[in-house]
């Protein structure tokens, strides 16, 4: 302990003044719980949990732990210790509008760029995204890093169904003619198909027809002609046959 004696008297930086005398200050992390005396030195306690001190001190409390707050744009980087408070950092797609010796202290979202608008400068943690108009010919929805020439149709043997903007690219399609042409080859092959169903069908009816025709058209003793001769047939070749198997019966046996 030293006493102070007189104005212009002051304590070293590793001491605090109190009253008339200077005590030891508590080293970083902690608080002072009771004053130096003639006998004792500075007693200090450690900070409490979500409390910190950063510097030796001669406070009697600990600083309280800052809260990165999500409604300002912030996040924390690291966390609360009893040396050191929070540091907090802009959210994604965030800027830090007002910085501190600890971080950020408030941020703000990055600018959107409109269609018809290029991102000329992506922005990062501590600037703006910058945007620039897209110039005649050329579009961008927005997103873009850069605003890109629109589509000629006539290099694609397309043709201009409608002309691009500066927030959106030209629309090209099939000239007209080519879609007639093509209609039409369709439509004629549907109707062929159908022509030759057709002819395959009367064909096919009319020759069922002559047949059922010439049957109606013989006489009655036709049909018992023929089966006589089916009858003949069949005896003739049952009878030859026989003749076979008898002679390769004598042969072998």
């Amino acid at each position: 302990m030293k006493v102070v004696s007189g104005q212009t008297t002051t304590c070293h930086w590793t001491e605090y003044q109190t009253g008339n005398q200077c005590c030891p200050k508590c080293l970083p992390g902690s608080r002072v719980e009771t004053d130096c005396t003639e006998f004792w030195s500075t007693s200090c306690l450690s900070c409490l949990e979500g409390t910190y001190m950063n510097k030796p001190t001669g406070r009697r409390t600990c600083f309280i732990c800052r809260t990165c707050d999500e409604g300002s744009g912030l996040k924390m980087k690291s966390s609360c210790t009893t040396t050191s408070d929070t540091v907090c950092e802009p959210l994604e797609g965030f800027y830090c509008v007002d910085p501190s010796d600890n971080g950020c202290e408030s941020a703000e979202k990055h600018t959107t760029c409109k269609p018809g608008q290029c991102i000329s400068k992506r922005g990062t943690a501590s600037t703006d995204s910058v945007c620039s108009d897209c110039s005649d010919g050329s579009f961008s929805d927005g997103t873009f890093p850069s605003c890109r020439p629109h589509t000629q149709c006539g290099t694609k043997n397309l043709q201009l169904l409608k002309p691009g903007t500066t927030s959106t690219d030209a629309e090209c399609g099939e000239h007209s003619l080519n879609k007639t042409i093509i209609w039409i080859s369709v439509s004629l092959s549907v109707l062929l198909i159908v022509i030759l169903a057709a002819v395959v069908f009367i064909l096919f009816f009319n020759i069922l027809s002559n047949r059922k025709q010439i049957r109606r058209q013989r006489p009655w003793w036709f049909e018992q002609q023929q089966v006589r001769q089916q009858s003949i047939l069949h005896s003739n070749c049952l009878s030859y046959l026989c003749d076979v198997f008898t002679v390769q019966k004598v042969f072998f046996f």
